[in-house]
Order: C-alpha cells, then sequence, then structure tokens
C-alpha cells in the first residue's frame, strides 16, 4: 500500500491520533491531574520537575539552534525520508493490527 502521510503530516502526528495512544493519553493525563489535585506535597514536586523539563527543553533548543540553521538543508530531505519510511511502517502496523483502531478500554 501507498503511504497515506503528506508532506504536512508526519509520523508523530499519526501515531497520537490513533485511538489506542490518543485514549491512553487522556487518561495518564487525568490520573496525573487527579493525583496533583488529591496529593498537595506531589502536586509541588511534580510541578519542580514540570519546570526543570520545560527549562532543560527550552535550554536544548537553544543550543541547538545554531546546528540546526547549518543543516537545515541536508536534514529535510532526510527527515522527509524517516517520515516516509516510518508512515509506510504505520501502513502496515495499523492494516496488520486492527485493535490500534480502538480506544484502551475496547
Amino acid at each position: 500500500p501507498t503511504c497515506i502521510c503528506h508532506v504536512q503530516e508526519n509520523v508523530l502526528q499519526r501515531v497520537l491520533q490513533l485511538p489506542v495512544v490518543s485514549s491512553t493519553c487522556e487518561t495518564l493525563q487525568r490520573k496525573y491531574s487527579s493525583t496533583k489535585e488529591s496529593h498537595p506535597l506531589m502536586a509541588s514536586v511534580c510541578e519542580v520537575y514540570e519546570r526543570g523539563v520545560q527549562g532543560a527543553g527550552a535550554l536544548a533548543m537553544w543550543g541547538m539552534e545554531p546546528v540546526v540553521r547549518r543543516l537545515e538543508p541536508q536534514c529535510e530531505s532526510a527527515v522527509a525520508v524517516a517520515n516516509n519510511l516510518a508512515c509506510r511502517g504505520l501502513d502496515h502496523l495499523e492494516e496488520k493490527i486492527p485493535a490500534l483502531q480502538y480506544p484502551v478500554d475496547k
């Protein structure tokens, strides 16, 4: 089968849109939020962790920006090829494993 990915679509977006993945993420988010609301000490630990992750991500992006800018022309074609291959693999998985189209509770 041919890949159903479009230029603006990437494999990560497709995976996140799979019902089994999206329902799992929603469940985890609800449990995480519920835990934070129920346990004040846990909420403060989680907030510190969240700020640390955001700060580390911002620092990594700032540090990588010059490298990405220099490599961008070469990276675009490599990323497009990798994305296309990953989409084809996802097409195959969706075809062979119909359960991916159902939420976790089903």
